[in-house]
């Protein structure tokens, strides 16, 4: 299953169009700081796309490799295939001190990465590419503040995202 969920996210890819200049729908954030990013994120809201397709409890971990670079690994419950998915990724800053990353799970092959927004101390970070057809809602819990989704909401009919297209992603409840 590890094969498709990689093999899916080439479509990722070449959809957001493999640039070599970034294009961020919305400005990344400045004074970005990895360390304070690294670690484990719930993903709570995103956009249909082909690579996450029937996959709930999805997080994201970020690790801090020594160039620089982090490694990313991704894991989701194929709700019908009641088995559990997993890629890793590696994602290169673009820009220093910025939430701006090249990410691939696929070499080769690199889709923009852009934090665009961070909030309560790195609790909460929305996450877009070089196009509106990406975007993701992350907390550092399984659940959010309903306050929190409404804003994530609103920014990404700001950003030109079909907001009518993001999906909730189930998580477990909070301890």
């Amino acid at each position: 299953m590890r094969a498709i969920l990689v093999t899916t996210f080439l479509s990722f890819v070449f959809i957001s169009g493999c640039t070599h200049e970034p294009t961020p729908i919305a400005q990344p954030v400045e004074n970005f700081d990895v360390q304070k990013y690294g670690g484990t994120w719930y993903e709570i809201m995103r956009m249909p796309h082909s690579f996450e397709e029937g996959l709930q409890r999805v997080t994201a971990e970020y690790r801090l490799n020594g160039d620089g670079s982090l490694e990313v690994t991704n894991r989701g419950y194929h709700v019908e295939d009641q088995e559990w998915q997993t890629a890793i990724g590696r994602a290169v800053p673009l820009e220093a001190g910025a939430g701006m990353y090249k990410v691939t799970f696929f070499w080769p092959f690199y889709g923009g990465y852009y934090v665009t927004w961070l909030g309560d101390n790195y609790r909460y970070a929305m996450v877009t590419s070089d196009s509106a057809d990406y975007f993701w809602l992350l907390a550092r819990s399984p659940q959010v503040p309903q306050d929190i989704v409404d804003l994530a909401i609103a920014q990404a009919n700001e950003w030109g995202i079909d907001s009518s297209q993001l999906l909730m992603v189930e998580q477990p409840a909070a301890n």
